[in-house]
């Protein structure tokens, strides 16, 4: 008999996935919620019609509730990438400073008609990126080695 593959099985793997609907979006953006990333590492191809982000993407997936108490929190440099990308816009990003850190909070979708929309990148402090888009299809691929989260903290909201 065969079986499904668990959550557990892929643990140790890199992620490479990707969204074209807005159920497959909430899964990236649960995966991406609280990666951080400096301004510099955004990027914007017009012609290619092309989004992308070098981001620092906290594990959640790596830890489980018992394993939270046991290991240090881990966190991967990971390409978020968002295609058919019309426009761009943003509030309260300041592009002039590269070296200013951001934080993702999630990604949601706004549908258009005929499949298009607008991508909304939320980000702590009152920030957001909008991204005007033909389609939705985005990808979120883990690029490094997980390394120990500089913090050594799991991050945290308010409830």
């Amino acid at each position: 008999m065969t079986q499904d593959a668990s959550f557990e099985d892929g643990k140790e793997s890199p992620l490479n996935l990707g969204a074209l609907d807005v159920e497959d979006l909430q899964v990236l953006s649960a995966l991406a919620q609280d990666a951080v990333f400096p301004n510099k590492e955004m990027t914007w191809q017009p012609k290619a019609r092309r989004f992308a982000l070098l981001v620092n993407r906290f594990r959640w997936e790596d830890l489980t509730a018992a394993e939270r108490r046991l290991r240090k929190p881990e966190r991967v440099q990971s390409l978020l990438v968002f295609d058919h990308v019309l426009r761009v816009a943003s509030q309260g990003v300041d592009r002039k400073d590269g070296d200013t850190v951001l934080s993702l909070l999630s990604i949601a979708f706004e549908a258009g008609e005929d499949g298009t929309g607008d991508l909304i990148l939320t980000l702590a402090g009152d920030g957001a990126i909008k991204l005007e888009v033909e389609a939705l299809e985005v990808s979120l691929k883990d690029v490094t080695r997980p390394y120990v989260a500089p913090s050594g903290q799991t991050p945290t909201h308010p409830e």
